[in-house]
């Protein structure tokens, strides 16, 4: 038999061994209003958020950035069914894995999460094997969706025979609200941000509000943020503000946060530095200039009142050493790595306040 002709036959004799589950049926982490209208399942914000929050944020809203869907099986592979809502599958600085990829992670025997696989796109409906001879016996997966793509549907395929459980949603996540940086860019996988890093450390679900180019502490971004259910909001819009949006913007969305959440904590996060800044002088002195708005706002905010808010520094969210950036101003992981690194102490105290 012709080599090429075998290799197809092994192939749809393997797939047809594969029971699939449709992941819908129990539900991912990072997608709220799960009880009102979407578009498209997988957007990240409800239908009725068009035409209220800026076109630019809808837009960005249908990439499936930081849902992560959970289960259990005892399977000796594991496969994803996906389709892929652009045909755009990498960016000049950040690869295909990170932008249209599924990344798998599990448990290992001490319920710690350690990355297994990720996909590995080159077109825009992809049904692959994630991973093959896995150690016997059953453990939690979690599978993390693309960070700047959309997602139309997604199956995990197991062999037939093997267990198999979905996972329903956490509750209490960590929401984050902010940039292209919270959006993902330019992570090398969907569980490299450092948003997925924390979520895997404090073990808690989490929602990426995260719009590239357009976190500017919107109000009407606000007026959804006030119906999740959050263990803490972190607001991380500095990189697209400027100081005078900083000093407009920042007090009345804690207000707004605040009002309707007497008792969820808020962590306001200065502006990470451009890793290049120290040799060019319009880039420091914005930093310079957005870090003492926001220290300001975060002053006056105290002054009158407001409890439960927590501050991060920004001048060591990349690291000391100027290497922590793809291209100056997005993380790389060693970059997401090192956020979370700064971001996590705060967080922990922020959790423990309620």
């Amino acid at each position: 038999m012709d080599p090429t002709m075998a290799a197809s036959k092994a192939a749809k004799a393997a797939e047809d061994n594969l029971a699939w589950h449709d992941v819908t049926t129990w539900g991912v982490e990072g997608r709220e209003w799960t009880e009102r209208k979407r578009l498209r399942w997988f957007d990240r914000l409800p239908a009725e958020a068009e035409g209220r929050v800026t076109t630019n944020v809808w837009n960005l809203s249908r990439d499936s950035a930081g849902m992560m869907v959970r289960f259990k099986t005892n399977a000796s592979s594991i496969h994803v069914n996906y389709r892929l809502l652009k045909d755009r599958l990498a960016m000049p600085h950040m690869p295909a894995t990170g932008v249209s990829g599924v990344d798998l992670y599990a448990r290992d025997a001490k319920g710690v999460w350690k990355w297994v696989g990720v996909t590995r796109p080159a077109t825009q409906e992809m049904k692959v094997e994630i991973i093959k001879d896995l150690a016997p016996g059953e453990r939690e997966y979690a599978a993390y969706l693309p960070l700047y793509n959309g997602v139309d549907s997604l199956s995990i395929g197991v062999p037939k025979g093997a267990t198999f459980t979905g996972l329903a949603p956490r509750a209490k996540p960590i929401v984050f609200y902010g940039t292209s940086i919270t959006h993902g860019a330019c992570a090398s996988r969907p569980g490299m941000v450092h948003t997925a890093i924390l979520g895997r450390r404090f073990d808690r679900p989490v929602v990426n509000l995260g719009f590239s180019g357009n976190g500017r502490m919107d109000k009407e971004v606000g007026d959804f943020l006030v119906d999740i259910d959050a263990a803490v909001y972190v607001i991380d819009c500095l990189p697209n503000m400027s100081a005078d949006q900083v000093s407009a913007k920042c007090a009345p969305l804690v207000r707004q946060l605040r009002q309707a959440k007497p008792k969820t904590p808020i962590v306001l996060v200065e502006d990470r530095r451009f890793t290049n800044s120290w040799i060019t002088p319009a880039k420091e002195k914005f930093h310079d200039d957005n870090h003492a708005a926001l220290k300001a706002v975060y002053a006056a905010l105290l002054k009158e009142g407001v409890k439960g808010l927590f501050y991060i520094e920004g001048d060591h969210l990349y690291g000391d050493d100027h290497e922590g950036a793809t291209d100056a101003s997005h993380a790389s992981d060693l970059g997401f790595m090192r956020q979370a690194d700064v971001m996590e102490p705060v967080l922990r105290k922020a959790l423990g306040s309620r």
